[in-house]
């Protein structure tokens, strides 16, 4: 994406705060129309001291010139405070549309990108975005108008000199743009390097347990090291250059002023000038100049805020989940059906070909398989966090992609491995994907999932707040999301290990409401633990993608195959 493109579509987002924009330009003329009539007021108090002029002339313009630098102060205050407004409302937005976009994307992104990297781009990028036009407005702003108006009055004063100043203006604004542009892709690794840093620190935190069992402190240190090197360098050059725009164009500038001064001293010479005058027009070619030399400064600020502005917008234009609306399945009954499926991650490596599977309302389907087997895969179709490449999945005859995602998920519930509750009060972790719902429901389905014991002596009992870090087992955790799927009362089930790094004790309590929460409803129990399976109505077994074996526990043990070479690794000894 181009720089262009990227200033285009930022501006697209200040275009809907024009309001604020105008405010800020009008304050932004009056406090440079205020600052630049000053230095006239200096020239004439000069002049009349210079002659000897009346007195009380003189106090009333001193006056005069402490009263515009305070209405210059107010002004500017007020100009800032309406530059501030947008860049936060525009980081608000951004923020807001981030999140929704991050919403829409399908479940394919976030298993090929960084979490680290993503929440980057919502916090660095987007105060990098927020900081530069915070600056580069009010620079920008101000700097506009007061280029204009102190031609106009250096016009006034000499039209020789005022020549001078505006020639020379092109050279500064030709060296601070050529160092910017040399600098943005430095810029652009800067934001890559620090997003890729954020991301392996929040994987070592979140492994931290695993990474001190095995002693592995040292390796990731220097894993990070290397990442932190990297980001070093990559911001030491964005720096470098960055730094040479301010220093550059003052050269230039310094150098406009050492000319036009030499020629102010020549006119003064010839009699064509007063002292005052050359003083006034000191100030107004030295008032010219500045605004290159604070925009060039906010370059920096600006690239940086460019490259975080590319970053953002690259999510912005991924493509998301398409969704249809077309029907709706008013009383599910889960009668689910696979024809002739292909599959695959990429287009040209499948991992399921010509599956077909009938599954009726109803039946408890149990998945088994090595790791990597295509177990989650399934579900993932199912589901339709990825689109088939062939075939059709049915649902009570319907073909899933005429439902819209929302309507097919509805009628699905799920327990995992991984529980997530979120971060909320327990009456509010239950009611999650049912939030209209009564206490005296929630709490009815708390008893019968076997939870309502262990809540009621919590200490405030289903007010309680549970946050990341609360010392709730593993056991009661999963007992909090079988309630919560209770609540839901969906017709399909999917249960995915839900039993496992359990006591024996809190498994027990686990599989009791399980048993309660799949009675007259479809359920795929995927484990690797075949005794919590064995009562199944049918049994998968799959390899690579695809469905190899399939029945009942005993056909499937009397078919001496690859279910059963399973089963006896996990319940036979090995033979001395």
């Amino acid at each position: 994406m181009s720089q262009k493109v990227v200033i285009q579509r930022l501006l697209h987002y200040l275009k809907q705060d024009r309001s604020y924009l105008l405010w800020a330009a009008f304050f932004a003329l009056t406090s440079v129309l205020a600052s630049l009539y000053a230095p006239l007021l200096i020239g004439d108090l000069i002049d009349a001291v210079t002659n000897q002029s009346d007195y009380h002339e003189m106090l009333k313009k001193l006056f005069l010139l402490i009263g515009l630098y305070g209405f210059y102060s107010l002004t500017s205050w007020i100009m800032m405070l309406f530059s501030n407004h947008i860049a936060f409302t525009f980081s608000y937005k951004l923020r807001k549309e981030l999140i929704k976009k991050l919403e829409t994307l399908p479940i394919g992104f976030y298993d090929t990108h960084d979490h680290g990297d993503i929440m980057s781009r919502f916090s660095n990028d987007i105060e990098l975005i927020s900081d530069g036009l915070m600056q580069a407005l009010s620079t920008i702003l101000s700097g506009a108008v007061t280029i204009i108006a102190a031609i106009l009055f250096m016009v006034q004063i000499n039209i020789t000199m005022t020549a001078i100043v505006i020639l020379c203006a092109p050279f500064t604004f030709l060296v601070g743009k050529t160092i910017a542009a040399h600098s943005h892709k430095y810029f652009i690794n800067q934001a890559n390097d620090s997003g890729k840093i954020n991301a392996f620190t929040q994987e070592m935190l979140q492994g931290i347990h695993t990474l001190k069992l095995y002693d592995q402190e040292e390796d990731k240190i220097q894993q990070f090291q290397a990442l932190n090197d990297q980001l070093y360098a990559s911001g030491k050059h964005s720096q470098f250059y960055g730094s040479l725009v301010n220093p550059s164009t003052r050269l230039v500038t310094n150098g406009a002023y050492t000319i036009v001064g030499i020629s102010g001293a020549i006119l003064a010479f010839l009699g064509k000038i007063t002292l005052g005058n050359i003083s006034s027009f000191l100030i107004y070619s030295n008032t010219f100049s500045k605004p290159f030399n604070e925009i060039s400064g906010v370059m920096t600020q600006l690239q940086a805020a460019l490259a975080g502005a590319q970053r953002v917008f690259a999510l912005f234009d991924l493509p998301q989940e398409e969704n249809t609306d077309m029907q709706k399945i008013e009383h599910c009954q889960g009668h689910i059906q696979f024809r002739h499926v292909s599959f695959g991650y990429e287009a040209n490596h499948l991992l399921m070909q010509d599956l077909s599977i009938d599954i009726p309302a109803g039946s408890r389907i149990a998945i088994v398989g090595r790791t990597g087997a295509g177990k989650t895969t399934l579900i993932n179709l199912l589901l339709r966090f990825y689109e088939i490449n062939s075939g059709a999945i049915l649902l009570d005859g319907v073909d899933i992609t005429t439902l819209s995602r929302e309507e097919l998920r509805s009628h699905f519930g799920m327990v995992l491995q991984d529980t997530y509750l979120g971060e909320d009060t327990v009456r509010n972790i239950i009611a999650y994907g049912k939030s209209d719902t009564s206490d005296e429901q929630i709490i009815q389905a708390a008893k019968e999932s076997g939870a309502h014991e262990f809540i009621s002596r919590l200490p405030q009992g289903y007010q309680t707040y549970l946050g990341s870090h609360s010392h709730l087992s593993q056991g009661q955790r999963q007992l909090l999301s079988i309630t919560r799927v209770m609540l839901m009362n969906p017709q399909i089930l999917i249960l995915d290990e839900a039993t496992s790094n359990m006591d024996t004790r809190s498994e027990a309590h686990v599989n009791a409401a399980m048993e309660k929460l799949m009675q007259n409803k479809t359920s795929f129990v995927i484990a690797h633990r075949l005794s919590t399976i064995i009562n199944s109505d049918e049994i998968l077994v799959m390899e690579q993608g695809n469905i190899i074996e399939k029945g009942t526990h005993e056909a499937l043990l009397a078919e001496n195959g690859a279910y059963a070479a399973l089963y006896q690794s996990q319940f036979q000894l090995p033979k001395s």
